[in-house]
C-alpha cells in the first residue's frame, strides 16, 4: 500500500462548517484512505490527531490563528504569521519525510504546500503532484517574484490539478505542461427527513463566505432591485456563512426585513446542517465575482436542487454543459436581480434530467480513482 502525504492549508479542527475548503479535504482525504495510507499535514495546534480510520493520520503543524488566505503580503504586519507558517510548514513535512516511506506528497494548493513539497522532493527525491485553486493562481500569479516561484513549483511536479476547466487551461499556460481537471467536491447527501412538498413560493439559500469574491454583497444589492411581483413569488431568503464583510451582510438583511421581505441569516454549517438548508431550498444562489467550480455547485448537484449563477469561472460551460441552472448576464447587482426574476418564473423541476448527469460526474469516489490512477 502506498503512503501519500496531503499537504493543505486548509482542514477542519471542528466541522461546524467554518473551512469550507477544507472540508472537501478531508472528505477527499478519507475516500484516499481507502485505497492508500495518508498522512495530512494541516495547520493547527496539536502535532497530531487520532483519527476513526486506520490507514488515516493528521498531523498538525504551528500556524496563525488567523486563516493564511486572510493573511496578506501587503499588510506588512501580517508578516511574521506568514513567515511562521512558511517555516513550521516546511519543517513538519520533512519531518514526515524522515519519518516515514512516502511514496508520494499531494500539495493542496500550489502555494505554500508545492513549495514545501518541492524542497522536499529536491532533498530526499520524493514525488509530489498539485491541486491549484483559482488564488492560486489567478491572484499569486499576479505578484512577480511569487509567480516565478509558483511557476517553479508548477514545472517540477510529477502532475498538476486544478479545480476548474478554466483553472487548468491557465495553469497549462502558466507553467507550459499538462494540468487535469479534479473538481473539488465532498460527501454530502440527503437528510433522512423528507422536505416539505408542498408547492408554495420559491426558496432562496446562499451558503458561503461572505467575501468579495463571493459576491455576497452584489446578492444583497440585487435583492434592493427586485419588483414587488418578484417578491411575491419568494417564499423566504436564507443566507448562511461567515467572514469579513459580516458586517454588510448584517446591515443589508437588517433594512431588507425591515421593508417586509422575508430574510433570515446564520452562520457557518456543518455538512449535516448544510444539507438540511440545501433540501429546504428551491434555488442556490452563487453570486461570485471570482470562481472555479465552487464546492456549493457540486454540494447542490448531489442534493438535487438547480443554481443561479454569475458567469465566472466555469460556471458558464458548467450550466451549459448539464442545464443545470441559469447564468446571469454579467457580474453586477442588477445583472442578477434579472437573473432572479427570471428564475421565479420557471417551474421547480426544469433542470432535473441535467442536475442528476451533473451529480454523478462530481461523486468523490470517481474523483479519488482518477487521482489515484494519475500517480
Amino acid at each position: 500500500m502506498k503512503t501519500i502525504v496531503l499537504v493543505t492549508t486548509s482542514y477542519p479542527s471542528v466541522n461546524d462548517g467554518s473551512e469550507a475548503a477544507g472540508s472537501f479535504v478531508q472528505d477527499f482525504a478519507e475516500e484516499l484512505a481507502n485505497k492508500a495510507r495518508v498522512i495530512v499535514l494541516a495547520p493547527g495546534q496539536n502535532k497530531s490527531e487520532a483519527s476513526s480510520q486506520p490507514y488515516l493520520q493528521v498531523r498538525r503543524y504551528a500556524a496563525s490563528t488567523k486563516p493564511l488566505s486572510l493573511l496578506k503580503l501587503s499588510k506588512p504586519w501580517h508578516w511574521t504569521a506568514i513567515l511562521k507558517v512558511l517555516h513550521s510548514g516546511a519543517k513538519a513535512l520533512e519531518q514526515i519525510i524522515q519519518e516515514n516511506q512516502v511514496d508520494h506528497v499531494f500539495a493542496l494548493w500550489v502555494l505554500p504546500s508545492g513549495w514545501w513539497a518541492l524542497i522536499v522532493n529536491k532533498k530526499y527525491g520524493v514525488a509530489y503532484s498539485t491541486w491549484a485553486l483559482g488564488s492560486d493562481i489567478w491572484s499569486l500569479g499576479k505578484i512577480p517574484l511569487i509567480r516565478s516561484l509558483l511557476i517553479k513549483v508548477l514545472q517540477g511536479s510529477r502532475h498538476n490539478f486544478a479545480d476548474g476547466y478554466q483553472l487548468a487551461a491557465d495553469v497549462k499556460a502558466i507553467s507550459a505542461r499538462e494540468c487535469l481537471f479534479l473538481p473539488s467536491t465532498r460527501n454530502i447527501a440527503l437528510p433522512a427527513e423528507t422536505a416539505d412538498s408542498e408547492d408554495t413560493g420559491y426558496k432562496l439559500a446562499f451558503l458561503g463566505r461572505w467575501h468579495p469574491n463571493k459576491g455576497i454583497d452584489l446578492l444583497l444589492e440585487g435583492l434592493k432591485l427586485l419588483d414587488e411581483e418578484a417578491w411575491q413569488k419568494i417564499d423566504e431568503l436564507r443566507i448562511y456563512g461567515g467572514g469579513p464583510l459580516q458586517d454588510t451582510v448584517r446591515e443589508g438583511v437588517k433594512k431588507l426585513t425591515s421593508e417586509g421581505r422575508k430574510i433570515s441569516m446564520g452562520g457557518y454549517l456543518d455538512k449535516a446542517a448544510a444539507a438540511r438548508l440545501l433540501q429546504w431550498s428551491d434555488y442556490v444562489l452563487i453570486p461570485s465575482r471570482i470562481e472555479s467550480v465552487p464546492v456549493i455547485f457540486s454540494d447542490a448537484m448531489k442534493m438535487g436542487k438547480p443554481v443561479l449563477c454569475t458567469p465566472v469561472g466555469d460556471m458558464g460551460q458548467l450550466i451549459s454543459q448539464y442545464e443545470c441552472g441559469l447564468l446571469a448576464e454579467n457580474v453586477s447587482a442588477r445583472a442578477f436581480a434579472e437573473l432572479l426574476s427570471l428564475a421565479l418564473q420557471k417551474d421547480k423541476k426544469t433542470f432535473e434530467k441535467g442536475i442528476a448527469r451533473a451529480a454523478e460526474d462530481f461523486s468523490l469516489p470517481s474523483i479519488v480513482e482518477t487521482f489515484c490512477q494519475s500517480i
